[in-house]
């Protein structure tokens, strides 16, 4: 049966994947520094247009000239975001009055509000220590986190996706690995936006025609990098870029076999939807990066690439939650534990 609050966090769940994609979007054009401000834009709620507004922004800040499509690029992101953060305090009210209500999730709405907070505070960092790559890496981990923990929340509301009981504890190691590969995997193509090394690599499967160009892993992932240069461009020589691209590269192919055999195991179980939706969501990942590579990151690609990784962590969001233990074999264990104990 579905439960009071369920459309909402199905719209607030759109809504955060259209925020990821946004940022993507900032990201990719360069935008992130498109206001030099934070929340406002140059000190206004939208950016500069009037002689009056100009000459503000000019004055106030000289350093940061305006440039309106890449300030409306962060603004449009930022009033999106903001839209969600309400989305989710609204599902946390919700909660906190349905709290007696069976079966009401009321820790998992709190847990989003204080995410979409922690968020904020990495939106203003993001501006204010000028694309420092760990608080931008951090950003959109965030998003993601919070993408999933709404996709979560929905499923929980829904009442329509009971666990599977009649599953290995195999399968269910094999989900969660997966689970952990994928948002490692996100980390690292975080990393490799921030620092700019998408196009450090040009060609496939080799990189520079080798199998194993020059690379500068110690400065490619040195988390602790000097913070106060403006990081818009990035600051890595090409070694250390080459490093973090082939990192992610190889992350792919350690996140492909895992997830290949999660997709064996799925279906010698009998679970062949939730096999072919995750074989879709890789195949597409997969083609989506091979695509950025060899067509030298255009931004639709792109784009769609962070969308691609976005389906691709929900779809193994979907198979752990399908894969729980129930609730009523947890208390039984629980149980026959403390049976045991008192023996």
């Amino acid at each position: 049966m579905v439960k009071p609050g369920y459309r909402l966090a199905v719209i607030a769940t759109g809504l955060a994947l259209l925020v990821v994609l946004l940022g993507a979007y900032t990201r990719l054009t360069h935008a992130g520094l498109g206001c030099p401000d934070w929340p406002g834009c140059y000190g206004f709620i939208g950016v500069p247009q009037s002689e009056m507004q100009l000459a503000h922004a000019e004055l106030n800040y000289p350093q940061a000239p305006v440039e309106a499509q890449k300030g409306w690029n962060e603004m449009i992101h930022r009033y999106f975001a903001g839209s969600l953060g309400l989305l989710i305090l609204a599902l946390a009210i919700q909660a906190l009055r349905r709290r007696t209500q069976p079966e009401q999730p009321l820790k998992l709405p709190l847990l989003l509000v204080a995410v979409v907070i922690a968020q904020a505070a990495f939106g203003m960092w993001t501006v204010t220590l000028k694309l420092w790559p760990q608080v931008v890496t951090a950003h959109l981990l965030g998003g993601f986190t919070t993408l999933s923990l709404l996709l979560l929340l929905s499923l929980r509301l829904s009442g329509r996706w009971p666990p599977l009981a009649a599953v290995s504890p195999l399968l269910r190691r094999l989900a969660a690995l997966g689970l952990l590969l994928v948002i490692g995997q996100v980390a690292l193509g975080g990393w490799v936006s921030s620092n700019y090394a998408a196009v450090a690599c040009i060609d496939l499967p080799t990189c520079h025609g080798q199998w194993w160009p020059a690379m500068d892993f110690a400065n490619g992932f040195h988390l602790s990098q000097h913070i106060g240069p403006n990081y818009l461009g990035g600051q890595l020589d090409s070694d250390a870029r080459t490093a973090i691209h082939m990192s992610h590269r190889l992350g792919a192919l350690l996140v492909t076999l895992a997830l290949l055999a999660l997709a064996w195991r799925l279906r010698t179980e009998g679970l062949n939807k939730l096999a072919g939706l995750l074989l879709l969501a890789l195949g597409l990942q997969i083609s989506l990066g091979v695509s950025n590579v060899l067509l030298h990151l255009p931004l639709s690609v792109a784009v769609a690439h962070n969308a691609g990784g976005a389906a691709l962590l929900l779809t193994l969001v979907l198979i752990n939650y399908r894969l729980r233990v129930p609730v009523h074999a947890r208390q039984t264990s629980f149980a026959a534990v403390v049976s045991q104990g008192a023996m």
